[in-house]
């Protein structure tokens, strides 16, 4: 009988729109929240308008701390599994801060396997890594430095890599997209240096009409064969005009920029993932050595360290607080990964596996009373189709890192909306500007949003909303919208 009522109105009203469409849409939204869709409808209407059907829609939002906040204050499918994308970081993160603490570090260490006589090591030196996520060039020529600093000038032997703390199996960093160059897809190690890219430098040379390209850092097995002539137009879309070609392989990569280069673009970069790690950190290594003063003429190999071997130098990674803002802020893949691995060690002694991983986080989960039952964790970093989580459990997760020791360093560690990180360019013109603390999450056929949200008048929400759906691509608007309509709604 309320369906017949209901049916009725609906028709009456959309008799008076102009347009059937619109009635068709008019009569969509409001059949929706019959069906139970509590979205706003302006927010409900901008999903249609993008053509997002609401069943590919899900979303929590909750008052953080209000006499009424175990009540939620909209909930859309909220129990639906949901491919989250990137927002997977936020369970990464807030389980990194609370079981290793914001202060932990992770080591990188060198040994000599053999005597040192005179500043000659008569034997091999090894590199054992412990996962640090973040060992830029600049952290890696330190290290070196303080190799040269014990007063050790040359190497007779090889660089061995122990990069038994973890244990990947076999990575295919074309398995995800097909796009293994990409350094978004570079597999977690023991030992990542410089996240295994190179950065190839774009720079117009108008005295002498032609391109000129760096490779940086300037590794000797990574080559140019071919450089792009300089040409006169708008930049526009200057990587494919660039007819780059990519000869990679484990020991040395080739690159050939055969096409044009416009005028208008100035200086761009272009970061590519070559090499394999090992031969990534030889050739990174011999560079470095050489500049400091050093001889070194051997390979690369894996291995573990030997008892006997003598410790030479610690490199101390940056603290994890620091790390987590970096993954959060610039939703760094290959950095999830490696703190992910990191959690197995909290639970399982070393060799860390992803299984151990997740098992390590599932416990801390149960400890605090989070059940997650929908919950897949494959790799930590959203970079997956497989990965599950739904709406009303992120908000669950984020409810409870506000009430964490650790609440400062998580907050602060999401993108702020008009600010920085993922938002930065986003709500610009809004008033929610600055008012959100948030995690974005994009893969093809996935959009998503999650954080916090801080009110005019001093009321804080929790805000997730995950859209899977071909039409993905087209989210952001209402993705937007409800994070405007959520502070709004605090008035």
């Amino acid at each position: 009988m309320r369906l017949s009522v209901c049916s009725i109105f609906f028709a009456a009203l959309c008799g008076r729109l102009r347009s059937a469409l619109r009635c068709g849409l008019c009569c969509a939204l409001l059949l929706a929240d019959q069906a139970g869709a509590a979205l706003p409808p302006t927010v409900a209407r901008a999903f249609h308008d993008q053509r997002i059907p609401l069943t590919a829609v899900s979303a929590y939002v909750q008052e953080i701390g209000a006499a009424n906040s175990v009540k939620p204050l909209l909930t859309h499918r909220p129990s639906q599994p949901m491919n989250p994308a990137s927002t997977m970081k936020l369970v990464t993160t807030f389980a990194g801060l609370e079981l290793l603490g914001p202060d932990y570090r992770w080591k990188t260490e060198a040994y000599a396997d053999g005597p040192i006589a005179a500043g000659v090591l008569s034997g091999d030196l090894v590199l054992k890594g412990r996962g640090d996520p973040k060992i830029t060039l600049e952290q890696f020529h330190e290290l070196v430095a303080r190799l040269r600093a014990t007063g050790l000038s040359s190497i007779r032997g090889d660089l061995v890599l122990d990069r038994t703390w973890f244990d990947t199996g076999t990575y295919d960093p074309a398995a995800f997209d097909g796009e293994p160059l990409r350094p978004y897809n570079v597999g977690p190690d023991a030992l990542a240096v410089n996240f295994k890219s190179v950065r190839f430098v774009f720079a117009p040379n108008l005295a002498r009409d032609t391109v000129e390209v760096r490779v940086e850092p300037p590794l000797a097995n990574v080559v140019i064969h071919g450089t792009p002539r300089l040409a006169p137009g708008d930049c526009g879309d200057w990587h494919g005009g660039l007819i780059a070609e990519f000869n990679n392989r484990a020991e040395s990569a080739d690159a050939s920029f055969r096409g044009r280069y416009p005028i208008a673009c100035g200086e761009r970069d272009w970061y590519v993932a070559l090499l394999d790690h090992p031969h990534y950190v030889l050739s990174l290594f011999a560079r470095t050595w050489a500049d400091v003063g050093g001889s070194f003429a051997g390979t690369v190999r894996d291995g573990r360290t030997p008892i006997s071997a003598t410790h030479l130098a610690t490199l101390d990674s940056v603290p994890l607080y620091e790390a987590v803002r970096d993954i959060n802020k610039m939703s760094n893949n290959l950095m999830a990964r490696q703190l992910f691995l990191s959690l197995a060690t909290t639970a399982y002694p070393p060799p860390a596996t992803t299984s151990h991983a997740a098992e390590a986080v599932l416990r801390w989960l149960a400890k605090r009373k989070l059940k997650f039952p929908e919950l897949v964790l494959v790799n930590g970093s959203g970079l997956s189709r497989h990965e599950r989580i739904a709406a009303q459990s992120m908000a669950q997760l984020l409810l409870a890192a506000d009430t964490s020791s650790v609440r400062n360093e998580y907050i602060s560690s999401l993108a702020v909306a008009a600010t920085d990180g993922t938002v930065g360019k986003r709500f610009q013109n809004d008033e929610v500007a600055d008012q959100a603390f948030l995690k974005t999450g994009t893969l093809e056929g996935v959009r998503a949003i999650a954080g916090y949200v801080f009110g005019p008048t001093g009321r804080r929400f929790v805000v997730v909303c995950f859209v899977n759906h071909p039409n993905a691509s087209r989210a952001q608007p209402p993705l937007d919208l409800l994070v405007q309509w959520v502070y709004d709604n605090a008035r």
